[in-house]
């Protein structure tokens, strides 16, 4: 058997498997050395065996590696895996989440075009959107995640692009991703899916009918709090465009980064599964306690939108939100008291993390923009990490004890 035919095979296995199996096997294609890790390659250029192949990669008539502002075996490695676990013709990988969502933007956007985005997205996101985009006279308009007819109504002839969290940050609403495909598909508009709460072990947003998925790979596609990273997939069409955008501008994943989220990968569906068993123990607990207002979970049978979270989604997630009774100064009060629990803006991590979003992720918008997302002033974040739940729940309590 020679060692395409070998290749092919294993290709064919990976693509039937199951999505374990495709976290730890897929896209790795071993060296002469025979190694059972996926390498990292660590270099910026490679050599050509004459100009006529260095000319040919360099204008893409021969596949291969050429930059590794680009091209890097490792890279393309998580870039296959990722694309396989989403269940996508194409991944591309980039230097952030918020790069992977730049570029998926100024691949496929041009001057005059308008985006329909929900408010519940990331600070961050609203930012670029509005600030930077608006800059080069891409406009965007908010509206409500979970009403569909706000969306028909925002779309106008310039539309070409949905983009939205599902769950979001932090309120965890959930949007139906199927019928905002077919509202997207029915205007010619693309729907991009921020899948970064879900990660594809809980949720397929392609398979709902989204055009595009992004990642912030920082979060659970690593999971452990290590490196910075994004990812963004979908049908190669658009997946092209993205790369040529990336090979241009350089917002690059480096191979070291590339290769830590893969080791993330090979555990990620277990990790999930635990998180969100901890979140909805914890979120249940939340509800039954008199120093809070409100819990924000999907889990929650109380929620508006938990039929829906649990018919598009394998489990609710990691993430939920509250709000204390009282003000500012109460979440801090109870955000301060705690001893276990990191006070840090990140999540996904196997350490839980404690966050105030009206005064850090969410802290540039103007406090209309905060109001319009749900953002109070008494809100407070928590990313359920793999700790014990009984450890948890104590240092949450001095919080309590604390509000």
């Amino acid at each position: 058997m020679t060692e395409q035919e070998y290749l092919a095979q294993r290709v064919a296995v990976l693509d039937a498997a199951a999505l374990d199996t495709r976290a730890v096997r897929s896209g790795q294609r071993r060296t002469a050395e025979g190694e059972h890790s996926e390498p990292i390659f660590t270099t910026s250029s490679y050599v050509f065996a004459s100009a006529s192949e260095a000319a040919a990669r360099f204008s893409g008539e021969q596949p291969g590696n050429v930059y590794s502002r680009y091209t890097n075996p490792t890279v393309r490695t998580f870039e296959e895996r990722i694309a396989a676990l989403e269940g996508a013709e194409m991944g591309v990988a980039t230097a952030s989440g918020m790069a992977a969502i730049l570029s998926t933007c100024m691949a496929l956007l041009k001057t005059g075009d308008h985006i329909v985005c929900s408010r519940s997205v990331f600070g961050t996101t609203t930012v670029l959107l509005t600030k930077f985009l608006g800059k080069v006279g891409i406009r965007t308009t908010f509206v409500d995640l979970v009403d569909p007819e706000a969306w028909q109504a925002a779309i106008g002839e310039d539309t070409r692009l949905l983009f939205l969290e599902t769950p979001s940050n932090p309120l965890s609403e959930v949007a139906d991703i199927r019928a905002l495909a077919d509202i997207a598909h029915k205007h010619n508009c693309l729907l991009v899916v921020d899948n970064c709460f879900c990660t594809p072990a809980l949720q397929l947003p392609l398979a709902l009918g989204a055009d595009i998925v992004v990642h912030s790979a920082t979060k659970y596609l690593d999971g452990q709090g290590r490196c910075v990273g994004g990812a963004v997939v979908g049908r190669r069409e658009h997946m092209d465009e993205v790369l040529a955008f990336i090979r241009t501008a350089g917002p690059s994943m480096s191979p070291f980064n590339a290769w830590v989220f893969l080791k993330g990968l090979e555990t990620l569906r277990l990790r999930m599964m635990a998180h969100s068993a901890s979140a909805l123990a914890l979120a249940q607990w939340l509800q039954t306690q008199s120093n809070i207002d409100k819990v924000h979970y999907s889990g929650l049978e109380d929620h508006p939108q938990h039929a829906l979270a649990a018919a598009q989604q394998k489990a609710f997630g990691g993430v939920m939100s509250f709000e204390v009774r009282g003000d500012q100064a109460a979440a801090w009060r109870f955000i301060d008291a705690t001893r276990l629990v990191s006070i840090t803006a990140n999540l996904g991590d196997a350490k839980t993390t404690i966050v105030h979003p009206a005064t850090t992720t969410h802290g540039r918008l103007s406090p209309e923009q905060r109001a319009e997302a749900g953002i109070k002033d008494n809100l407070i974040r928590v990313a359920v990490g793999l700790e014990d739940i009984a450890d948890l729940r104590a240092d949450l309590q001095r919080g309590l004890d604390a509000v």
